[in-house]
Order: structure tokens, then C-alpha cells, then sequence
């Protein structure tokens, strides 16, 4: 199986399984001199750990990362930065019953198709398990990023859940780490909670949109044609498992809107242009413009539900399916320090990319 890494000067290849004795990611490209710890990187793993709340997967992981080498008394050295995460809590006799059948709306079959052989035991590389070797090397892209653009924040939050949307009046971001849905919407946080709960205990299970923000971005990132911002952003995101839609900006509503009202007008202010709107989702022409980047992610139903599924056996044979062990009653939960960390990995790569085109001076300047 190849194509297991991601970027371009900032690259990182993410290795392992779901029920394997580790998972990890090899991180190149990173510059020297970027101050990094595993306690640092350990943050943003305990954000997307399993077993913190009822309403995620009870698999209880600690998800504690090594950093095998890249660094030097607390640095990054240039070199490749290798980080492992150790898998202590697999039941891989959860899956035994499903050795043999394939889970309808997962990669079972596909996987199966394409190679012959597929991980039963939580999917193998398909499971949302391998998505903690990218949260790891989020944090060194971070790391770099506020080393070399210190205004730069990434903010990630869910803005719906199965049919419950937020109401945007009542956005507020502080609220993003006070309740376990990451959303920005006090009062969609208790409903959200009574709504997950009768879905849990039904054994089923529900989709989520997530939305990525990132403020400070410099004007200037990415280029035409191949090699545009929006491109690699939402190539990441739909990367991401169980996601299975991206949209930047206004996305597919902007398909509604006329020219007038998608336009974003620009004035002067006294340190540049200024936009009225933010349709563009911050980038244009594959560039960035230095508005805020939006980015928003669709994430599936968990595949794996106790409802019964008619599905086929591996020899052909048609059955029907129920899927124990433990699972994401909303995946998309979870998902939001995962799309953060790629947000951060993009934005880093493209940064580097721009200095090593352009530099660092200003260009363009309006005024």
C-alpha cells in the first residue's frame, strides 16, 4: 500500500494500525531550531483521545507520543522527526464475528477488492485509530508555525450534528472548549447532548459538519494552477476518515448567490484592504487574501452500529451484519482536532513553499 504521505517541503507519512502494537508518523521538512517536546505534542493528542466522554469510543488509549529523532535538546535538528503512539488497549475478539462479513458503509469491501486482504480488527489503516499519528504531527507544524508566523491561530468546532445545527447568533468561540461537542453554541451543546445520548443508546449512529478557521494567515499562500491553498486544504480534509464532502468559504451555497452578493468589496483602511464579506472563504485564485480561511467538512455515520445490515461474506454469500465492540456514536466529534491538525500541516507547507519561491519580503504592495 503506498501513498501514505502527505505535503510537499513540510511532509509527513503516518504508518501503523488500529489494533497493531503502534502507530506513528515520520515528519521531514520541518526547519531546524523549532522548539518541540512530546509533552508539547502531548496536548493536542489529549484533545482527540478516545474514552473522554460518553459520548466517544470507551476504547481507553493514553495516547502517549515519542519522539524517536528530529530533535536535539528540545529542538528540531532539520532531520526527520519520527513519532510513535503505542496501542495498550485493543479487543480485537470484538471483531471476530466479522471476520468474514463486510461492514455496510465501510472500507471492509473495498479494501478487500482492492488487495485481497483486509485488518478485520477495527479496519486496519482505515480506521479513524490512524488519525492520532496526523495529530501528533500537527503539533510539530504548529510549533513551526508559531515560530514563523506567531499571529497565525487555527481554531477548529463542529456547527452540526446529525440534524441539530448551531445557531449562528449565538456564536461564540469561547465556548468551543467548554462542552464535548466543540461548539461554539452554549445552548446547542445541552440539546446536542440529549439528542447523542437517545442515539447512542439506540446503537446507532449520526453525522456531523465541521468547520476549520484560521485567522492571521499572510496574504500570499499558495499558487496558480496546481498548486492552490483551497486545493491541498481540501485534499486534506477529504483524507480524513469518514469524511465525505469540503466546502471553502461560502462552498456550495455560493451557487445560490449573484454576483453581487457573492462579491467581496474591497476598500482601503489604514493598514490595507479591507473586505466587506468573507465569501471567499480567504483565498482566492488559490491564494490566500489574509482574511480568516474557512474551511467546513461533512463526516459519515459510524459505520460500525448494533442496528442489523444485510451485507455479503467474503465467499459471496448474503447475510446480515451487527457490530459490536466500541464505537463513535458521532465521529465527527473527534474529528475536529484531527482537521485542525491537517489545517495546520497545509498551512505550514504552503508558508514554506511561499519563502522559498518568493522570500520573505513584501510583494505587491496596494497603496
Amino acid at each position: 500500500m503506498s501513498l501514505n504521505t502527505f505535503g510537499h517541503l513540510f511532509r509527513v507519512t503516518t504508518w501503523g494500525e488500529s489494533h497493531g502494537p503502534a502507530l506513528g508518523a515520520t515528519v521531514d521538512g520541518c526547519p531546524p531550531g523549532i522548539p518541540v517536546s512530546a509533552e508539547a505534542l502531548q496536548h493536542w493528542l489529549d484533545r482527540r483521545r478516545p474514552g473522554t466522554s460518553r459520548f466517544t469510543t470507551q476504547r481507553r488509549e493514553p495516547d502517549a507520543v515519542e519522539i524517536l529523532s528530529g530533535t536535539f535538546e528540545g529542538e528540531t535538528t532539520g532531520t526527520p522527526i519520527q513519532l510513535m503512539i503505542r496501542n495498550t488497549d485493543q479487543r480485537s475478539k470484538d471483531y471476530g464475528d466479522i471476520a468474514q462479513k463486510f461492514r455496510p458503509g465501510h472500507a471492509d469491501i473495498t479494501y478487500w477488492q482492492k488487495y485481497g486482504i483486509r485488518d478485520y480488527r477495527g479496519g486496519g489503516r482505515s480506521s479513524a485509530r490512524e488519525t492520532a499519528a496526523r495529530v501528533a504531527a500537527g503539533g510539530i507544524a504548529r510549533a513551526a508555525l508559531s515560530a514563523l508566523a506567531p499571529g497565525l491561530r487555527i481554531t477548529g468546532y463542529m456547527v452540526q450534528m446529525g440534524e441539530k445545527a448551531m445557531d449562528r447568533a449565538r456564536f461564540d468561540l469561547s465556548e468551543v472548549e467548554n462542552n464535548p461537542f466543540w461548539v461554539p453554541d452554549a445552548t446547542a451543546a445541552n440539546e446536542w447532548a440529549d439528542y447523542l445520548d437517545s442515539i447512542r443508546k439506540s446503537g446507532s449512529s449520526v453525522g456531523a459538519m465541521v468547520e476549520l478557521r484560521a485567522s492571521g494567515v499572510p496574504a500570499g499562500l499558495g499558487a496558480p494552477v496546481y498548486g492552490k491553498l483551497d486545493t491541498d486544504l481540501a485534499a486534506a480534509c477529504m483524507s480524513i476518515n469518514a469524511v465525505k464532502g469540503v466546502e471553502i468559504g461560502e462552498g456550495m451555497a455560493a451557487a445560490s448567490l449573484t454576483g453581487e452578493a457573492n462579491a467581496d468589496e474591497i476598500t482601503m483602511g489604514p493598514n490595507g484592504p479591507v473586505f466587506s464579506s468573507n465569501h471567499a472563504g480567504g483565498i482566492l485564485g488559490g491564494i490566500s487574501t489574509g482574511q480568516d480561511i474557512v474551511v467546513r467538512f461533512a463526516v459519515k455515520p459510524t459505520s460500525s452500529i448494533l442496528t442489523p445490515r444485510r451485507t455479503v461474506t467474503t465467499a459471496g454469500e448474503e447475510t446480515t451484519i451487527v457490530t459490536k465492540g466500541r464505537h463513535d456514536p458521532c465521529v465527527g466529534i473527534r474529528a475536529v482536532p484531527v482537521g485542525e491538525a491537517m489545517m495546520a500541516c497545509v498551512l505550514l507547507d504552503h508558508l514554506l513553499l511561499h519563502r522559498g519561491q518568493v522570500g520573505d519580503g513584501p510583494r505587491g504592495q496596494i497603496g
